[in-house]
């Protein structure tokens, strides 16, 4: 049980972010429990005949802890919700704190860099293609959840959260793992929407940027039951500008978004041109770096 205590401002820090790293953390659940996690079948199916020869098995050795412990570090929710910025922050991770957590988990003792490149592949291979579905679920939980806030007051954010989840006005008790109780701190509590989370509730507690619960968004039920978003999107763009339309829901540079689909950056560059000419995409220059990002008609595309 774990029991985090709430002040008055405390409310006011509630945030909900929506994390690549946690849907692919949480989705190496779905590839080990099975029976549990019968809802994400079609996924799984479609990752157990992608993994073999992949070479992922370093990183799955790390998230397939034989004791259930998954290292924080990999789920940096103080940043940016987007995998760049994710990615960004793992690589620049302690390295003291790299091995502590690693050990902590009974795995193998990888480079932060290893671990990054590692991360970036299985994204690639079996997050990004259903990304717009995922992004699509999490964000309309949280549209229902912030304007039911609105009309009923802050305190309402943490209400119906998950069967496991009490909330007494003053403290938020989660049912799992071993009594833990913990103050906030004046830090914020995130809660990310997490499709792969279901049927469960996994709690951050080690994050720089303060405790963390990923908990299972509305709609979970319906997530597989239409093609994936990327199939239509790429008979009619190409599936390469497909994909990199699909992942700038949020600002990314031409370097990053090459990285992220593992293209050469003349390559990355040539298919962010042609989706700005057409008004799919805009860049926003940040410092001596343009990042692009969709537009209205971009998101009305992907959706």
């Amino acid at each position: 049980m774990i029991e985090v205590h709430f002040t008055p401002d405390d409310l006011s820090r509630v945030r909900f972010v929506h994390s690549p790293l946690a849907e692919l953390v949480a989705s190496t659940w779905a590839l080990r429990k099975p029976a549990k996690y019968w809802m994400h079948r079609p996924w799984r199916e479609r990752a157990e005949r992608l993994l073999p020869g992949a070479g992922l098995e370093p990183l799955l050795a790390v998230l397939k802890s034989s004791n259930g412990y998954v290292p924080d570090f990999l789920t940096p929710i103080g940043v940016a919700p987007n995998l760049a910025a994710e990615l960004r922050a793992v690589a620049s991770t302690d390295p003291t704190r790299v091995r502590r957590q690693l050990d902590r988990a009974d795995a193998p003792r990888l480079a932060p860099d290893e671990l990054v490149a590692q991360l970036r592949r299985y994204f690639t291979l079996l997050i990004a293609p259903d990304w717009p579905r995922l992004r699509a679920l999490a964000l309309a939980d949280v549209r229902r959840r912030t304007l039911l806030a609105a009309e009923q007051g802050g305190r309402t954010l943490l209400r119906e959260l998950h069967p496991t989840i009490r909330w007494d006005g003053a403290a938020l008790q989660v049912a799992v793992g071993t009594t833990r109780p913990a103050g906030l701190d004046g830090r914020p509590w995130t809660l990310l929407p997490t499709a792969f989370a279901g049927p469960t509730v996994h709690a951050i507690m080690e994050g720089d940027a303060g405790p963390a619960l990923c908990y299972p968004p509305r709609g979970l039920g319906g997530l597989w039951t239409s093609p994936p978003p990327s199939a239509a999107l790429g008979a009619l763009l190409g599936s390469t500008r497909a994909a990199a339309l699909s992942v700038l829901d949020a600002p990314l540079s031409t370097g990053e978004l090459a990285a992220m689909l593992g293209l050469a950056p003349a390559t990355a560059s040539h298919h962010l041109t042609t989706l700005r000419d057409n008004g799919l995409i805009a860049g926003v220059r940040q410092g001596r770096v343009v990042r692009y990002a969709r537009t209205i008609l971009g998101d009305q595309l992907v959706g």
